[in-house]
């Protein structure tokens, strides 16, 4: 009679090796012993008492500050002296936790405050991607110190006391400080507009002769809390003194505070007028600044709401929303139902001592706004929101100003829904244009003018002084179809010459403009909004130049020409050296060349932007050459697209058929295939159609620089290849649930069962060594805050996206559990189909030679436009696209030697036969 006996493994077993890893970062995060505790009660018990914490609260607007100002400390955040222009100092409060006490009326509050302040200097240089050239920047990271608080806040003082430690980013002479503060805020539970500002100190408690001590600091911040409306009747008022004479808009009542909130994203240029050569032309004397914002908008259900006001020479959304105190003011007011527009009263904030700013009040409350959206836009006026400012006070007072106007700048067509677009300048582009080679040009296929999106194109500019910039044009109407009245598919619907057609796709629209459009029509009636920002060295420099432009496009032969209007984009000083004024300029002629939609080698997207004036006219520019690299291979990207689309649906054919072959396979095989493995892949099949499941039925693609078929073909492939990817999912899903119910019903299969936990351990320790790996990556790579020259331009990466890149890596190497499963159990069951193991392989592996081909013969910029081997999905670069594929081959012939000759036989001798089974005679 024989039996069997089972030999133990000698190695380190997973549960073992997996203890050992987190007494390695136990004892690694034990070297360092925690910083001594601040007390609480010997700095801030005077101010607010220190009592126990009972339950929490949940508020979601108290104690959050997102919009503050700050003078001092010293060294802390001083810019270096290379740095050149700093930009404004910030301060920022994130409340964490919120805890009633024992005591009624104190509150812990809990919750990090971050300073930003100066900048320290690099110099970089990067390749430009357009022609190849090597391009200097100057980049500036800005200083920050961040530190962790917690304490407590009075109801009845309005005192908010909170002590803490925190480390600053980018310190003078890069040393690491540990440093410990108090921060003291004047915080009432309630405000009006005179007291709708925070102010207090951040002080350090670190000696004085410390290295980590910095001077004090003072704050003064906008605040979010509770508010009592007292200027609503002067606002009124004030604004009822000025009439309309056009038409405007009308909202319904429900959507007054979601068009007021949209604001806040909106930079808005001013017009101080033609007449403006007096110091008193705004409403900060001689500071005569181009652009403003409006800043945490507060709204209540019945119209009313408050802000602040900023101001500065940037057009850019990061640099005019920081809070400076000399270049704000803060309003409140109301949307007016009947007059379709907004009413405001400002206040200026006056006694500002230098860097002292406990002494800040809000007064003055003289200032008036209003704001209203035009329903009709021309050349002169294309902003969807428009408005003046003005001053209330006698014209001898010294604060008086004469009527401001200002528009909103920038690509805003979604804030007014229903405007509608009257052309005024056809009969000049029609004087101006000059008749191209037709003969030659009617023999290519251009697009046809019918859609918004095939319209919409970014271009590469580059002036007289050899400066480069990218720029944006977007159509504002085609023909008499305003963007926001378009079928939402971006097209403008064709339909025979007697018929009209109503278009009523965007639920905010009120007034639906009425489109009329022929069949097969050539030439179309355009606008445009043009911008492109040439970079300087200093923020006045990075004005952004915004072109309104209207004219004619031949679809049989790609031309687009057209009169533009700019308004001058040097500063205010410049131009009255000039002798310029601030009106429009509407002398401009746009020509550009659209590419053919199948261009060949060499064609180019071409165009000029010039001035018609003389040159001697102050409002004379250069002519702007403009090019676009991107329509070049407009064809050569949709074939790739097409390419690429067909890769996919066989990669995830092919994927059914080896799991369906795999399936047959493991009838006899069933219990030996892990289990893990399966998972892993199920996972990996899910993932993406859980976060796409959205895309099953409508992918908005970035349209930006490339031509689309008509009929949406693209987006019917795209359900196809996810409907592909649903198949697959579901096979998997199968073969896992027969495998787990096939080794369940193998009693004496225990021991693979505990081979199967030990190999997950094994896994999930690797995973999760590998995830910690990428988390530290993301922290040191991405997580620093870059500044393009004065600009504060933050280089943000995903640290989601890093983690699904990852997931992509771990199914990479899918075959990992089953090898370890092998090791573990020593079987040399023929677990696997080779179809399915190289097959599959092969299939993970591709996407990286591809990407590798795709990197050197098509733009790389266009990764917005990656069907097959998407970088959201996976590590793909230079080194990734050998390492994967190196890996693929490594474990797939791992795989063959464990299944030809034992699961252990990859191993060292002295490790070998662990799990083998011998015969042994009974006597």
């Amino acid at each position: 009679m024989a039996s069997t006996a089972v030999r133990i493994s000698p190695f380190l077993s997973p549960p073992s090796i997996v203890l050992l890893f987190l007494t390695f970062l136990a004892s690694f995060s034990s070297s360092s012993s925690p910083p001594t505790e601040i007390s609480y009660a010997e700095h801030c018990n005077s101010i607010v008492p220190e009592s126990i914490p009972t339950r929490l609260l949940v508020d979601s607007n108290s104690f959050q500050i997102s919009h503050g100002y700050f003078s001092g400390g010293g060294h802390l955040l001083e810019p270096d002296s290379s740095s050149g222009r700093s930009r404004p100092k910030s301060i920022q409060f994130r409340r964490d936790h919120l805890h009633q006490t024992q005591i009624p009326g104190i509150i812990q509050v809990r919750g990090t405050l971050i300073l930003r302040g100066g900048n320290t200097h690099i110099q970089a240089n990067y390749t430009d991607s357009i022609d190849g050239s090597l391009v200097h920047y100057n980049y500036t990271v800005r200083k920050e110190a961040s530190f962790d608080l917690s304490g407590f806040w009075s109801k009845s003082s309005g005192k908010l006391c909170m002590v803490g430690r925190g480390f600053p980013q980018h310190a003078a002479g890069g040393s690491s400080l540990d440093l410990s503060a108090v921060l003291k805020l004047n915080y009432p539970e309630k405000s009006d507009i005179k007291s709708s500002w925070v102010n207090g100190t951040v002080e350090s408690l670190d000696a004085t002769n410390s290295p980590n001590h910095f001077s004090s600091i003072q704050v003064l911040a906008y605040a979010q809390k509770k508010y009592g409306y007292t200027m609503i009747s002067q606002a009124n008022e004030s604004c009822s003194h000025h009439k309309f004479e056009e038409e405007l808009v009308e909202f319904d009542s429900n959507s007054y505070c979601h068009r007021l909130w949209r604001l806040e994203s909106q930079s808005f240029r001013l017009d101080y007028g033609s007449d403006c050569s007096s110091p008193n032309c705004g409403p900060f004397g001689t500071s005569h600044d181009f652009f403003m914002s409006l800043n945490l908008i507060q709204c209540t259900e019945d119209g009313r709401f408050h802000f602040y006001i900023g101001f500065s020479n940037s057009s850019e959304h990061p640099y005019n929303r920081l809070f400076v105190p000399e270049k704000s003011l803060v309003g409140e007011g109301f949307w007016h139902p009947s007059g379709n527009r907004l009413c405001v009263m400002a206040c200026r904030i006056l006694n500002i001592q230098g860097d002292y700013l406990a002494t800040a009040s809000v007064d003055d409350c003289t200032i008036g706004f209003r704001l209203w959206f035009p329903e009709v836009l021309s050349i002169k006026s294309t902003s969807s929101v428009v408005g003046h400012m003005w001053s209330n006070k006698n014209e001898n007072d010294t604060s008086y100003f004469s009527k401001v106007s200002f528009f909103s700048f920038g690509d805003n067509f979604g804030l007014s829904p229903g405007s509608k677009y009257r052309y005024t300048k056809l009969d000049t582009v029609r004087n101006l244009c000059v008749v191209n080679d037709v003969a030659k040009l009617e023999k290519r296929k251009y697009p046809g003018g019918r859609s918004f999106r095939d319209m919409k194109f970014g271009f590469y500019t580059t002036n007289s002084n050899g400066k480069n910039a990218w720029g944006q044009a977007t159509p504002i109407s085609l023909g008499e179809t305003h963007y926001q009245n378009a079928d939402p598919s971006g097209y403008v619907t064709p339909i025979s010459v007697d018929e009209t057609y109503y278009g009523d796709f965007d639920s905010f629209v009120a007034k639906p403009a009425r489109t009329l459009v022929k069949k097969e029509q050539t030439h179309w009636d355009v606008s445009y909004r043009m911008s492109y920002t040439f970079s300087g060295s200093t923020m006045d420099e990075n004005v952004q130049t915004e072109i309104s432009s209207e004219g004619i496009y031949n679809a049989k032969t790609g031309m687009l020409c057209m009169v533009g209007c700019q308004y001058p984009s040097y500063s205010f000083s410049e131009k009255q050296g000039k002798g310029a004024n601030n009106s429009m300029d509407c002398e401009i002629l746009i020509n550009i060349q659209l590419p053919p939609l199948n261009p060949e080698t060499g064609e180019l997207f071409s165009g000029t932007i010039k001035s018609t004036r003389e040159k001697s006219d102050p409002l004379f520019f250069d002519p702007v050459e403009v090019s676009a690299y991107a329509f070049v291979t407009t064809g050569e990207t949709v074939r790739r697209m097409d390419i690429e689309i067909i890769m996919a649906v066989i990669s995830l054919t092919l994927s059914c058929i080896f799991i369906r072959m795999q399936f047959y396979h493991l009838k006899k095989h069933f219990p030996s295939i892990s289990i893990t493995m399966l998972v892993v892949l199920t996972l990996g099949h899910m993932i993406p159609l859980m976060l796409n499941f959205r895309a099953m039925f409508y992918k908005n693609h970035d349209p930006q620089n490339i031509q689309y078929r008509s009929g949406g073909w693209l987006e019917a492939d795209e359900v196809i290849v996810r409907a592909m990817t649903m198949v697959a999912f579901l096979l998997l899903l199968r073969l896992l649930q027969a495998a787990w119910s096939s080794r369940s019903a193998e009693e004496g299969r225990k021991g693979l069962w505990v081979a199967e936990k030990r190999a997950l351990m094994l896994c999930l320790a690797l995973y999760l060594a590998g995830g910690l790996i990428a988390w530290f990556v993301h922290t040191r790579l991405y997580e620093i805050k870059w500044w393009r020259s004065e600009h504060s331009v933050r280089l943000q990466h995903s640290l989601w996206k890093d983690l699904i890149s990852y997931c992509g890596l771990i199914l990479d190497g899918f075959l990992l559990p089953q090898i370890i499963l092998n090791i573990f159990w020593n079987s040399k069951d023929k677990a696997l189909n080779p179809f399915f193991y190289v097959g599959t392989t092969i299939l993970r592996a591709v996407p990286h030679l591809y990407d590798a081909y795709r990197a050197n013969h098509f733009v790389p910029h266009l990764k917005w436009s990656y069907f097959y081997a998407s970088h959201d999905r996976d590590l793909y670069s230079t080194g990734w696209n050998i390492i994967i594929p190196c890996q693929g081959v490594l474990f797939a012939f791992l795989i063959y030697l464990q299944q030809r000759f034992g699961g252990d036989c990859i191993l060292p001798k002295r490790f070998r036969k662990s799990g083998e089974y011998e015969t042994v005679l009974s006597p």
